[in-house]
């Protein structure tokens, strides 16, 4: 666990944990990544978790880490949330998670696992909750199947996982935005879809009715779905690979920030 707190701490302040990718390290998510500028400009806290394998992916294949206090990697995030929220009189209400590639898996899992501590996520380039599983049990395995975009599902299956990452849970769940570009082939662009998918089953919504559709938005050749107000929102970026670039601003604003 890294933490940054900015001098100018807000009071009772919020927290976003940023994930980084493979390869990656908290470090560089804090150097490549623009939320240690934000927190000053804003006052929230953020948190880097740092993977601990070789290679420096997330686990999310194993049962453990898919498990609401399965003492996996997810366990051990909302852990480091609840001892900021603790040590810095932290916004409860005013948490939330974000990441790129493995970092954005991470934080599909995140999302599923502790929808009461997150009021919001955003995916960068990642895959749906439960796409990565292992059958064999392994913990922080690779699946090709998935990255390959190959793992196709409805939208209730989709849903299911996310509802038995945490069994009994009926209280309020985060809203999401998943960003995908087209051209990935790290974790392919029909993971986009299949991430659509599972969060409009969650939420009771249809993953190809969007209420609202917008060409050419954030930027030129980038297309922004919207579902229920903003509850879900899906930006796929034409002829970007991976990963699509971080957008500070953006995400502020689907924080609330």
């Amino acid at each position: 666990m890294f933490i940054y707190v900015p001098r100018n701490l807000a009071a009772k302040p919020p927290i976003i944990v940023a994930i980084h990718y493979c390869t990656g390290t908290a470090q560089a998510y804090f150097s490549g990544s623009p939320y240690r500028q934000l927190a000053d400009q804003k006052g929230f806290i953020v948190i880097y978790p740092e993977s601990p394998y070789s290679g420096t992916c997330w686990d999310v294949s194993s049962r453990a880490t898919l498990t609401h206090d399965g003492g996996g990697n997810s366990n051990a995030i909302a852990n480091m949330v609840k001892y900021t929220l603790q040590q810095y009189s932290g916004d409860p209400t005013k948490v939330f998670v974000t990441g790129t590639s493995s970092g954005g898996m991470m934080t599909n899992v995140m999302a599923a696992t502790y929808p009461d501590l997150f009021a919001a996520g955003i995916v960068y380039s990642g895959t749906a909750a439960g796409c990565f599983y292992s059958q064999s049990g392994g913990t922080n395995a690779w699946n090709s199947s998935c990255a390959q975009g190959q793992v196709r599902s409805t939208p209730q299956v989709w849903a299911k996982m996310v509802f038995d990452a945490y069994p009994g849970y009926e209280g309020p769940r985060p809203k999401m935005q998943i960003y995908h570009g087209s051209a990935d082939t790290t974790l392919h662009a029909n993971n986009y879809n299949e991430t659509i998918k599972q969060w409009a089953g969650v939420f009771g919504l249809d993953p190809a009715k969007p209420d609202v559709t917008q060409a050419n938005t954030p930027q030129s050749r980038y297309t922004t779905y919207s579902w229920d107000n903003g509850k879900l929102i899906g930006v796929y970026a034409q002829g970007v690979g991976h990963s699509v670039n971080m957008r500070g601003a953006d995400d502020m604003k689907f924080f609330g920030l």
